[in-house]
């Protein structure tokens, strides 16, 4: 009775905040996990940080699975 039909549009809301923020001057991120990190000088200090912290989440999700792999 609910089916989808042809001209209906695709179900794909998605949301993005801004993850950078200014406290007193500073500036800090917000992970998915909830955690808040900084303070940074700058704007773009904090968004390097944030590349280097997605680096450190991939490297660490490689680690665990190449040592689930190897056991």
């Amino acid at each position: 009775m609910f089916d989808k039909r042809s001209n209906d549009p695709n179900a794909s809301t998605h949301f993005r905040s801004e993850r950078i923020s200014v406290v007193n001057g500073q500036f800090f991120f917000t992970t998915r996990e909830g955690t808040l990190e900084g303070p940074f000088f700058s704007r773009d200090d904090a968004q390097q940080q944030i590349d280097r912290y997605l680096e450190r989440l991939q490297t660490a999700k490689d680690l665990m699975r190449h040592s689930v792999s190897d056991a």
